[in-house]
C-alpha cells in the first residue's frame, strides 16, 4: 500500500476535533495508569499460573472461541465481543439476547448470558430517527451490555493427603459479571470501558474482586480494515482466598494487554484476524518448580523456549468466510500457545486449533465452535442470540 493511501486512510483519524482528542487523552492516559498501578516490573513475569480467576481468560461464546478464544477488533454487531473489548460493541447490539452454554470437562458446567442496550440521541437527530447524523453517528451512540458467566466445577470429594476418600463432597464455582459501556466519538472510532465483579467460592474458600477493562476501536469507512486495543482486568481482589500475615491475602487479576487486527478482503468473502495478547509481558511459561529437577543431578531443568517459539505464544490467527449478507460464518483458527501448552509429546493431537460456525435465521442467531485441548478432550460451545426488537413486531 502506497503512503498516499495510507494517509488517506487515516486521515480522519489523526484530524480529530479538540473534544475527540481530550477524550482519547484519558483514554490513554488510564491505559498507562492501569499499567503503572500493577507495576511494570511485576509484568516481566508471566501470569501462567500466578494469578487468581483464571477462568476469566476463557472464551464466553462460541464466536470466540472459533476465533482462538479471544477478539478485540472485530465489531460486526455480536454482543459477546464486547466480553474481549467494550469498545466492540456496536449499533447492532442494541435489544439483543445473547445466551451460551459452553461443555470443557464431565462434569462441569460453564455458561454465560448477555444482553445489550443503547441508547442517547445524536445531535440534531429525535430519538425515534434511524438516518445518521451529520458526523456519521448513529441515533443511538450510547452502547450498553451486562453480562454475567457462571462456571462449576462440579462436585468433587474429600479425600487425604494420600488420595484415600474421607467422605462427602464440596462444590466450586465462579461467577463473573460485566458491564459495559461504549461511545461511538466518530463513524470510525469508539472508546469502551467494563466494570468486572467477580466471586469465587471453592468449598469454604471464597474470594471477591473488582476489576475493568479499558479499549478502543478504529476501523476505516468501508471496514475492510478493523484495529481494536484494551487493557484487560485491572484490578485486584478485594477479599483473599487465605490470611496471610494476619490479613487477608491480595493478589492482582490476570492482567492482559492485546492488539487486534482484522482485515477483510474487499471483492471476496474472506476476513483475516491477527490478535496480539499479553504485551505486557514478554514471558508466556510457567515458573519452574521441584518437579523440574534432574532426577540424578537434583538441579532445575530450565525450560528454553526459543525467542521466535514465545514470540508466536502472543499470537492468535483466525480465518472467516463470510459473505456480504452475513448470513453465515465458517471460522479456523490457531492459537499458539494454546498448542505449546497443551499438546502430549508422544502423541498428535489439534489442540490449538479451533473451528466454528454460525448461521441467522430470522430473527435468531446460532452458533457452535469446537476445539481439542488434549486427545480424549474436546471443548464444545453453543451460542443462540435473539434480536428481542424483531421478535416483539
Amino acid at each position: 500500500m502506497c503512503m498516499s493511501k495510507i494517509f488517506r486512510t487515516f486521515a480522519p483519524f489523526l484530524s480529530m476535533n479538540r473534544r475527540f482528542r481530550v477524550i482519547l487523552s484519558v483514554l490513554l492516559g488510564l491505559l498507562m495508569s492501569g499499567l503503572h498501578g500493577v507495576g511494570i516490573a511485576r509484568a516481566q513475569v508471566s501470569n501462567a499460573g500466578r494469578s487468581v480467576f483464571s477462568f476469566m481468560s476463557l472464551p464466553t461464546s462460541s464466536r470466540l472461541n472459533a476465533l482462538g478464544g479471544t477478539n478485540v477488533s472485530l465489531s460486526d454487531g455480536d454482543v459477546s465481543m464486547g466480553m474481549c473489548n467494550p469498545a466492540l460493541l456496536h449499533n447492532e447490539t442494541h435489544m439483543v439476547l445473547q445466551l451460551n452454554y459452553s461443555y470443557y470437562l464431565p462434569g462441569t458446567m460453564f455458561g454465560s448470558a448477555l444482553f445489550g442496550y443503547n441508547f442517547g440521541e445524536a445531535k440534531g437527530l429525535r430519538d425515534d430517527s434511524r438516518q445518521p447524523a451529520a458526523e456519521g453517528l448513529p441515533s443511538r451512540p450510547n452502547y450498553f451490555a451486562v453480562g454475567i458467566h457462571y462456571l462449576d466445577y462440579g462436585r468433587m470429594s474429600y479425600a487425604d493427603e494420600n488420595g484415600n476418600q474421607t467422605g462427602g463432597s464440596f462444590g466450586a464455582r465462579d461467577i463473573l459479571i460485566d458491564v459495559m459501556y461504549a461511545r461511538q466519538l466518530s463513524r470510525m472510532f469508539k472508546i469502551g470501558v467494563t466494570l468486572k465483579p467477580v466471586y469465587s467460592i471453592y468449598e469454604s474458600y471464597s474470594s471477591f474482586a473488582i476489576g475493568a477493562d479499558v479499549g478502543a476501536h478504529f476501523q476505516t469507512a468501508d471496514s475492510t480494515f478493523q484495529m481494536g486495543l484494551v487493557l484487560q482486568n485491572i484490578g485486584w481482589q478485594l477479599k483473599g482466598f487465605y490470611s496471610q500475615d494476619g490479613g487477608s491475602n491480595h493478589e492482582m487479576l490476570p492482567l492482559n494487554l492485546q492488539l487486534g487486527l482484522t482485515y477483510r478482503v474487499k471483492h471476496a468473502p474472506l476476513r483475516f484476524h491477527l490478535q496480539i495478547h499479553n504485551m505486557q509481558t514478554w514471558y508466556l511459561n510457567y515458573e519452574w518448580t521441584s518437579l523440574d529437577k534432574s532426577p540424578t543431578t537434583g538441579d532445575i531443568i530450565p525450560h528454553n523456549i526459543p525467542w521466535y517459539d514465545m514470540m508466536f505464544r502472543h499470537t492468535i490467527f483466525a480465518l472467516e468466510i463470510v459473505p456480504k449478507s452475513e448470513k453465515f460464518y465458517i471460522a479456523l483458527s490457531y492459537n499458539h500457545r494454546r498448542r505449546a501448552e497443551l499438546q502430549l509429546t508422544d502423541q498428535r493431537s489439534l489442540a490449538g486449533f479451533a473451528l466454528g460456525a454460525g448461521v441467522k435465521i430470522k430473527q435468531a442467531r446460532i452458533g457452535f465452535a469446537v476445539s481439542q485441548l488434549t486427545k480424549s478432550n474436546f471443548s464444545y460451545q453453543l451460542g443462540l442470540t435473539l434480536d428481542i426488537n424483531a421478535l416483539m413486531k
